[in-house]
């Protein structure tokens, strides 16, 4: 299997599909690459050359003790790109893969980004403060962690209601894309998952956000009980200078991966690439 090794000796490994301008794409926690593969698959048939990597931690990368934050993720992306030479680069993060994506572009600048794209993504900062008063209270963050410690396995179960909107009337989410959504979370070290939730709920993206000077799209769904819109997507946009705000209605967190949602995702994420 293809694996970049990082400075630390971290293994992270990645998928590299077709060829073209490159689309590098990040997961969200507590998943791994394999919820990119459709896109993956669509991008790579429509002309575009799809690199996805498992997060440090997730998947088939390696389960490091330290390292489970969001600047150590955004090394390792710039390793990954770096690693392959990709340049002209489109840049899409779901979710924490979102944050990575940014923080990246924080500390790495754009010297090899074209554009951006943020699809449910946590920026610029989910944990309510005296300076975020609309963000989630710690609590909702505490509960998570307690969810990783103790029966993660039920944990995630339940959690995968909440991310693809199987609560709400009229879902058309399958009991195949709940159970591959806790495959993938079963895989996530636990060291990385219980540290990944600081580093997903306590960093401040904002002036990060600042610092992207690519066209951006930022693609949010207004029923997402996981990343509120209102503090994540609606924020960002205004911080972001070149940045476009497309709300999916009714749609939850995994919009991507669940239907109509999905159909509509695939067609705006070419558009964007082609545009």
């Amino acid at each position: 299997m293809p694996f970049v090794t990082t400075k630390d000796g971290t293994e992270i490994f990645y998928k590299d599909w077709g060829t073209g301008q490159p689309v590098v794409f990040s997961h969200g926690w507590p998943l791994n690459g394999d919820a990119w593969d459709p896109q993956a698959r669509l991008v790579a048939e429509n002309g575009f050359r799809a690199v996805v990597h498992d997060r440090r931690g997730h998947g088939r990368s390696s389960q490091t003790w330290g390292g489970n934050d969001l600047d150590t993720y955004a090394d390792d992306l710039a390793e990954v790109i770096e690693t392959l030479d990709l340049r002209d680069v489109v840049l899409v993060g779901h979710s924490t893969g979102g944050g990575e994506v940014t923080r990246y572009i924080g500390r790495h600048g754009t010297g090899r980004v074209a554009k951006v794209l943020l699809l449910g993504a946590i920026p610029p900062l989910m944990l309510k403060t005296e300076a975020n008063p609309e963000g989630l209270p710690r609590e909702v963050f505490d509960e998570i962690r307690a969810g990783v410690a103790g029966d993660r396995s039920q944990f995630y179960e339940d959690l995968s209601v909440a991310f693809y909107g199987a609560n709400r009337e009229g879902s058309q989410v399958s009991q195949g894309t709940r159970d591959a959504f806790w495959l993938w979370s079963m895989q996530v070290g636990i060291k990385g998952a219980y540290d990944c939730v600081k580093a997903f709920s306590e960093t401040d993206l904002t002036q990060d956000l600042g610092r992207i000077d690519v066209p951006t799209l930022i693609v949010h769904g207004d029923d997402d009980q996981i990343v509120p819109i209102a503090d994540s997507a609606e924020k960002s946009v205004q911080l972001v200078k070149d940045a476009t705000l497309k709300v999916y209605p009714g749609a939850p967190h995994g919009l991507s991966m669940v239907a109509p949602f999905a159909d509509t995702f695939n067609a705006d994420l070419l558009e964007f690439l082609r545009g």
